[in-house]
């Protein structure tokens, strides 16, 4: 292994730790804001290190068809590239590829794909996965896995966990262990209780720095969810990071922490952002309504972002109305500064042992609901 896993505190199932990397310390629970094509859309690199982040993600089957991985290699890697200092997490491409279902061709060798660019051709491997992985530069890598979309019957799921776990030794053989660098495996397996062990025990076997969990929010209700973290978690060693893929909203992430998960990718902050939407500590809000227009409390009361400090929701809304740039940029600013208190929140009352008030504070406030102001 060649990453440390500190862990600092135990509350429940909950965890507080240090992820100790070649390219800097991630405090666990790590939110990751996603930068898709080598950019946190809408964000500068330093702006989102001001909202707490200490990792970000990239993605591997965007970054090889453009710009490129050997032109970002050649460029210095992706930290230089996009003027991030800290640690990345890639992405395998095998979640991308799936979302390809008429563009491309799966077999034991790996995925032979139509660009969704220019139509061109490519193949991804294991081998070529993990290649492409270590040109960019990142210091945690995934293994090339394939997603099942939900729902899913027992003998697909079967078939492709197979040829997921062949892929992950192949991964393993292929990645060249770096002081500070790391390789997670993927646990697969959908809403399968045994296939889901079946590929824990297999992939502990094979031994990787991390193990994410993947398959899960994509088509099933959040209580299918819960109910797969609470097997699986407890599966993997308690000496190592556990990711959950993909995940998610607040509330999601808030239950996935009470049981045992320590990091987390979502493109949702940033996208509802982009169209509107506002993460806040009574909910979500809506910046398009019309409710807004003449409003002149802050988004949230509770929050010190930019757009929080010095901008009322009458002016987020005729920013958003007008489809000006500025109001994409406040409100993804906003919504990861949110996630980011969020899990500094997760953190501290974890270290405090204090975790059960802190969510039950969440979720009262979140019952409140966002009222509109009174009109006298």
């Amino acid at each position: 292994m060649t990453l440390r896993f500190v862990l600092e505190a135990v509350d429940g199932r909950a965890r507080t730790g240090r992820l100790e990397t070649a390219h800097g310390v991630v405090r666990t629970p790590a939110f990751m804001p996603v930068g898709t094509a080598a950019t946190v859309k809408a964000m500068m690199p330093e702006a989102v290190a001001a909202t707490g982040a200490d990792i970000v993600l990239g993605n591997t089957y965007h970054l090889m068809l453009r710009p490129g991985a050997e032109r970002i290699a050649r460029l210095g890697g992706l930290r230089r590239f996009m003027n991030w200092p800290g640690p990345i997490l890639t992405d395998s491409g095998g979640f991308q590829v799936m979302s390809l279902a008429q563009l491309r061709t799966v077999g034991a060798d790996g995925v032979t794909f139509a660009s969704h660019l220019d139509g061109s051709r490519h193949s991804l491997t294991p081998e070529r996965s993990i290649e492409i992985q270590d040109l960019l530069g990142a210091t945690v890598t995934m293994v090339l896995d394939e997603c099942v979309r939900l729902p899913a019957d027992r003998a697909t799921v079967e078939a492709s966990l197979r040829l997921t776990q062949a892929w992950a030794e192949r991964s393993r053989a292929a990645f060249r262990p770096r002081e500070g660098h790391g390789l997670f495996g993927i646990v697969q397996g959908a809403t399968y209780r045994d296939l889901r062990e079946r590929a824990a025990a297999e992939l502990i076997a094979i031994g990787f720095d991390g193990y994410a969990i993947g398959g899960v929010a994509v088509g099933e209700p959040q209580t299918e969810v819960f109910a797969v973290l609470d097997w699986t978690a407890a599966l993997l060693p308690a000496d190592q990071p556990r990711y959950l893929m993909g995940v998610g909203k607040p509330d999601d992430i808030v239950g996935a922490v009470l049981r045992g998960i320590d990091m987390f990718d979502c493109v949702l902050p940033t996208r509802s952002g982009r169209n509107g939407q506002a993460f806040t500590c009574r909910g979500t809000v809506n910046l398009r309504n019309a409710q807004h227009a003449d409003d002149p409390r802050p988004l949230d009361d509770r929050c010190a972002c930019p757009a929080c400090r010095g901008y009322t929701r009458a002016y987020l809304h005729h920013l958003t109305k007008a489809g000006e740039i500025l109001g994409a940029q406040f409100l993804t600013w906003h919504n990861l500064h949110y996630y980011g208190d969020l899990m500094a929140g997760l953190r501290a009352a974890i270290a405090a042992g204090t975790l059960d008030g802190f969510v039950a504070a969440f979720a009262a406030l979140r019952a409140e609901g966002d009222e509109p102001p009174d009109r006298d």
